[in-house]
């Protein structure tokens, strides 16, 4: 698992290349802020080669965040992780590996019949019933969970991950009330701390889409105080001294800043007074990782990023001055960009080679 030791070592032996601040503390350790991630692509064996080519490549130039999903890829982005990291020249110490359980995956490729893999696969051996699932996808039932951590930890070939999330449990309220969908975080929070508690894994969190980034009366709206409140039971619970809920994960780049800018989250559990994600998430002593950093590419493109923002970022190229966007947010440990070619490994790397933004500068940039 990544120490505190082994970040430290690992920002000593990289840090001089890059601009400040770029090496942040997440955990007992520290990470890098740019990531890669691991979500996009066909589930093919060049794709395969591509991604373990380039995670390779970045884990030996300075990015120690890799991020990926029991259902990304169907399954082989997990797989893939897990050789790059026993490739490269790096010590497992000195490398955040996070993934993710939420939605069904598929093992290789997409099944012809994908209703019929679920029935086979989940619902008749038990891992699942019916109910447990919505939009016949999505499940955050503890045993579930429980079980996609096994597979994860034998996909990447680690003993323990040191971030594990619960994937969108917004969606869950397609079919549920929020007090339910409370309540099931706490169920599966408590397998977490004690698979934490057991060494499988570092700390545990919630990766969402648009969980806290809409207002609070919309239906997929959640609060973070009062998911912090489950993990503070859930570890009551198994008798841990103290919670194992560390870090979001949420889009945020210029186009969806709503994690800045929208008060979306009450400033305590029982609070009507508004702030945004990453306020409450500081004083919450949550790690914010963000996702999307590119737009999924788009912001990649010359223009993408209106001029007067772009004139203001950091960087050679628009990806460069995007990611530094991200960056720049205070509250941000890491921007995610997924990458499966090494010249773009290489172009996202060099953005933290760059200073991003201080605090007013940040918020000049929204005036």
């Amino acid at each position: 698992m990544a120490t505190r030791e082994g970040t430290w070592r690992y920002r000593e032996r990289f840090g001089d290349a890059f601009g400040r601040t770029y090496f942040r503390r997440f955990g007992p350790g520290v990470a890098s802020s740019v990531g890669i991630g691991t979500y996009l692509g066909d589930p093919t064996d060049a794709v395969d080669d591509r991604y373990r080519e380039s995670i390779r490549l970045a884990l030996e130039s300075g990015v120690n965040h890799v991020d990926t999903a029991s259902n990304y890829r169907c399954g082989r982005s997990e797989r893939v992780v897990g050789e790059a990291l026993s490739e490269a020249a790096v010590d497992r110490e000195s490398v955040v590996v996070a993934s993710k359980a939420g939605f069904v995956p598929f093992d290789g490729e997409r099944p012809d019949d994908p209703a019929a893999y679920v029935r086979e696969e989940f619902l008749e051996t038990g891992i699942l019933s019916a109910d447990d699932l919505v939009h016949g996808s999505h499940a955050i039932a503890p045993g579930f969970i429980e079980t996609m951590l096994d597979r994860s930890l034998d996909a990447i070939g680690v003993e323990t991950i040191d971030c594990y999330y619960v994937h969108n449990p917004e969606t869950q309220l397609a079919e549920r009330s929020p007090e339910e969908v409370y309540d099931a975080l706490e169920t599966a929070f408590e397998r977490l701390e004690r698979r934490r508690l057991a060494g499988d894994i570092g700390g545990y969190g919630v990766a969402t889409w648009d969980a806290f980034r809409v207002p609070p009366d919309h239906d997929s709206a959640l609060s973070l105080p009062a998911i912090i409140e489950r993990a503070e039971r859930a570890a009551a619970t198994v008798g841990a001294d103290d919670h194992g809920f560390r870090a979001v994960q949420l889009p945020f780049n210029v186009r969806m800043a709503d994690a800045f800018t929208r008060p979306t989250q009450p400033t305590s559990s029982a609070d009507a007074d508004r702030c945004s994600l990453l306020e409450r998430a500081h004083k919450a002593g949550v790690d914010v990782v963000t996702s999307a950093s590119l737009g999924q590419g788009s912001l990649a493109e010359p223009g993408a990023i209106p001029e007067p923002i772009a004139d203001q970022l950091a960087g050679e190229t628009p990806a460069q001055r995007a990611i530094n966007f991200a960056r720049s947010a205070p509250g941000v440990t890491t921007a995610l960009v997924g990458a499966r070619d090494p010249d773009h490994v290489r172009e996202n790397v060099a953005a933290g080679t760059f200073d991003p933004l201080g605090a007013n500068a940040f918020d000049a940039v929204f005036e």
